[in-house]
């Protein structure tokens, strides 16, 4: 029989755990179906999961049909627990992704769809919750294309001719095939699917069993069988521990089988290599498990008899996995009860940490004190009651502090020497920049001329079995690769310990040698929240150093979109709460680790001094008349005995940014005379300089802009301010505004098109009683009605403030007022008479280039763009 492992993940409260009850109770596993709410849901089997109503640890479920066997995986809906969850991904076959209909794509939502493409897994959503008054099917599908993939399709009606339509253009061979057969088969569906092409979309009730029986009929029509091969393979996702204390390793055999009393073989952590042999083989179904004597390829089993496998391994011909996408981002120190040994602590809380590697259990042997790595609140709370239960232990936890990592941002080379008297070893590491969220990794390239075999594998694994802190804040690195250069050993005198000590130096040095940035981690977040409360709700979100979109409006609700520092928004949940009396919710997913905003107040609080830290030097051990002495970091390359060959690269020259010579800028007289007033009411401007100027100035100048801005430039222009600015738009305004609106919009996308800059066209809407404002895209520019209340003059300058900080931001306006406020945020103004020419000289500049190239309006788009841009509205 063919069998089939699927994962069913969700936002918590989505109704996950009520879904995989009716699918069993469907399925014929269950007589009587359970509740959360009831404490007695089949798969909560944990009296944590039922007291709290939420799913903590993943469990698995068997439910047979006929053709197929699927192995149902139960994972973890909340934030905290994402990393028990995420580990279950490397062995599914399908996922079913459940979202609320009421809620729709919420933060962890997304973050669920980003690991599920990271690991490739065909997918299909069930969106629950439909019975719930106000949930619209075809808005919710709207949502799922926008913010997931457009190849989100319903399979309410399927073989309708729109379904098939919708469906053949997933793919390209589809479409052909059902151009000319005018349908598509359920295989060519089901490769689809399998191929992550297509994602089945249901809707239902699972509470009320609605629409749960053609849900299960579509996961047996559109899934297809894996093929195995027939060499033995299983990779580890869980270790656990039953009632009885019993270790077992949770795996999925991926290739021939496995059959008890076999010995199996793997590298530990630790890199060191255990063989041993397997006890029992048990298949669970919630508590319950059947022991049997062999399992075959594509069962996931529950394993005793191994002491050293851990989630992740791979056996047999796979591979370990790589590091996980989700980490901790708090670190909590364990205050024990007083008398309690803290060695004999750690070593039971070694227990939990096998179970969860992320836990990333510390002793800090100076002060005598464990620390451990969570993801929040919730999960601190049920690791508290967990070494209760199983230690008899009431520990309580420290304030939590955030997990600082860091990296380098220039390729440096390390070197380490270790010579005390009879011992020898010497290291050069290359030390890289790597990809954010890449961790650590580590190769060689060293000839086997220069350094044996046996040693490089050596010194890699030395480097691979800890974990190594940086020199600013003494916090673990990440995002870098390493790579062994070169290295020596003694015929008589290396012993294996000489070469981690000259590893250890090596990177070490390496570090202290090269330049290295903070990171921190970030949160991506989704505000929910009235619309009469968006601009505290950007103002703090600014104050916190955080990153967002324009506010998207939804009826009396406005959305806020973005990062920010973990740090600062850990607690704004509750913030949100009372500020917005419960009607706000914020929704916030770990994003990964970029640079700190606050580097060097965290370095300074921090106060750790590498040249003080004696466990991990950066000097070596050199000998010299039968004795070691120590030469510093910055001088070793002086006594190295064996040269890599590698050299520093030079420095790239910053590339200049040539603006065009025919964008105006205000005249240095007016700019200064702004500045003045600025700073003379609000202090120094720090965003941005005044601009020297060394040319004649003119009615309309032209400048070089010596500062590199990264990603795209900003023009944002004020829409009646250029209206009643220009002769012609003044006149078609005077007999219909909408006109003079449509002609506007028509002369910047032209614009746009020749100046290459995004363009945000924005019109006061403010007096419009209830107009919750709305963003709109036109050809190549996006076009702005503010809302209710709020004027262009407001919008522009928030957006400003926002834009300016990474960007080039150019504000076309002759508004005296908003052109102070503009320059205070480092934004660049373009009075309304100077932006006309600037338009008028495009445009002279547009039809040089038709007339030279002799293009045809009706086969080229600039073409096309000049011809209307000459026309005037009827």
């Amino acid at each position: 029989m063919d069998k089939l492992v699927i994962g069913v993940l969700a936002h918590v409260d989505a109704g996950k755990t009520t879904l995989l009850e009716a699918l069993l109770y469907q399925g014929g596993c269950l007589k009587k179906l359970g509740r959360v709410d009831h404490q007695d849901a089949f798969l909560d089997t944990h009296t944590l999961e039922r007291e709290r109503g939420i799913t903590i640890f993943s469990k698995q479920a068997v439910l047979p049909f006929p053709q197929v066997e699927l192995t149902l995986l139960d994972t973890p809906g909340h934030v905290d627990f994402s990393s028990e969850m995420e580990r279950t991904l490397q062995v599914l076959d399908y996922a079913v992704l459940v979202i609320s209909g009421s809620d729709g794509v919420q933060g962890h939502t997304q973050t669920l769809w980003n690991l599920l493409k990271r690991y490739q897994v065909p997918t299909f959503l069930f969106i629950n919750k439909t019975d719930l008054d106000g949930v619209d099917p075809s808005a919710v599908m709207d949502e799922l294309k926008q913010r997931l993939d457009p190849n989100c399709i319903d399979f309410r009606d399927v073989f309708q001719e729109e379904f098939l339509e919708a469906v053949a253009v997933c793919d390209e061979a589809v479409m052909d095939s059902y151009l000319e057969n005018n349908t598509i088969t359920q295989e060519e569906i089901a490769s689809l699917v399998q191929q992550r092409k297509l994602f089945p979309c249901y809707f239902g009730s699972a509470l009320k069993l609605d629409g749960i029986e053609s849900f299960v009929h579509g996961l047996l029509q559109y899934t297809k069988p894996v093929a195995y091969p027939d060499e033995f393979g299983a990779k580890v996702y869980k270790i656990a521990r039953d009632p009885q204390g019993n270790r077992l390793t949770y795996l999925k055999i991926t290739g021939g089988g496995l059959k008890v009393k076999t010995i199996l073989h793997g590298t530990g952590m630790d890199g060191g290599v255990w063989e041993e042999k397997v006890d029992q083989i048990r298949i669970y179904s919630g508590t319950r498990y059947q022991a049997v004597e062999q399992a075959t390829a594509g069962t996931v089993c529950a394993v005793t008899g191994l002491k050293h496998t851990f989630p992740g391994e791979g056996l047999g011909f796979e591979p370990s996995s790589c590091h996980a996408v989700l980490e901790p981002v708090l670190t909590y120190q364990v205050i024990l009860p007083e008398g309690c040994d803290p060695h004999t602590t750690l070593l039971k809380l070694k227990q939990l940490e096998e179970e969860d590697p992320q836990l990333h259990l510390i002793w800090n042997g100076r002060l005598r004190e464990i620390h451990v790595q969570l993801m929040g609140e919730v999960q601190l709370e049920i690791l508290k009651q967990l070494i209760l239960d199983r230690f008899q232990l009431e520990v309580s936890f420290g304030v939590g502090n955030i997990v600082y990592r860091e990296t380098i941002t220039q390729p440096v080379e390390g070197v380490g020497h270790f010579e005390p008297l009879r011992h020898y070893a010497e290291v050069h590491l290359l030390l890289e920049p790597g990809k954010p969220g890449s961790g650590v990794q580590f190769t060689t390239c060293c000839s086997e001329d220069v350094l044996d075999r046996n040693w490089q594998n050596l010194i890699v694994s030395q480097l691979q079995e800890t974990e190594h802190i940086g020199v600013l804040t003494g916090s673990p690195i990440t995002d870098m690769k390493i790579t062994l250069l070169t290295g020596r050993a003694h015929l008589k005198h290396t012993e294996g310990g000489d070469f981690r000590q000259a590893a250890y130096r090596a990177l070490r040095q390496g570090l202290k040698s090269t330049t290295s940035i903070l990171l921190e981690p970030w949160y991506q977040f989704q505000l929910e929240l009235p619309s009469e409360y968006v601009g505290r709700a950007m103002s703090d979100l600014q104050r916190m150093s955080g990153v967002f979109e324009l506010p998207q409006t939804q009826g009396e609700t406005t959305v806020l979109t973005g990062k920010a520092p973990v740090a600062t928004m850990r607690d704004y949940s509750i913030e949100v709460t009372s500020y917005t009396k419960g009607h706000g919710r914020l929704f916030c997913s770990f994003l990964g680790y970029e640079p700190c905003h606050n580097q060097e107040e965290i370095i300074q609080q921090i106060g750790y001094d590498s040249e003080r830290d004696i466990e991990h030097p950066a000097d070596s051990v050199f000998c010299s008349h039968g004795a070691g002495f120590t030469v510093k970091w910055d001088q070793v390359r002086e006594y190295m005995h064996v040269e890599s060959g590698w050299k520093q690269p030079d420095p790239e020259e910053p590339k200049e940014t040539i603006k065009s010579p025919s964008s105006p800028l205000p005249s240095r007289e007016m700019d200064e005379e702004l500045q003045a007033i600025f700073e003379k009411t609000y202090g120094p401007i720090k965003q941005r300089n005044i601009l020297p100027r060394d040319v004649a100035r003119e009615e309309l100048e032209f400048q070089k802009s010596t500062q590199v801005y990264k990603g795209p430039e900003y023009l944002l222009v004020d829409g009646y301010n250029i209206i009643f600015a220009s002769e012609e738009l003044k006149k078609i305004a005077q007999d219909n505004l909408e006109s003079a609106r449509i002609r506007l919009m028509e002369i910047l996308s032209n614009y746009q098109g020749f100046r290459n800059t995004n363009v945000i066209l924005v019109f006061d809407a403010y007096k419009v009683k209830g107009n919750p404002g709305e963003v709109i895209r036109y050809h190549n520019i996006s076009v702005v009605y503010t809302k209710e209340a709020e004027t262009a003059d407001a919008y522009i300058e928030k957006t400003t403030y926002q834009l300016a900080k990474d960007y080039q931001v150019k504000v076309a306006t002759s508004d005296y007022a908003e052109q102070l406020i503009i320059l205070g945020h480092g934004a660049l103004r373009i009075p309304a008479s100077s932006f006309l020419k600037e338009i008028e000289l495009a445009n002279q500049q547009i039809a040089e280039m038709v007339e030279k190239n002799n293009w045809s309006g009706k086969s080229l788009n600039v073409g096309a763009a000049f011809s209307k841009a000459q026309q005037s509205p009827q």
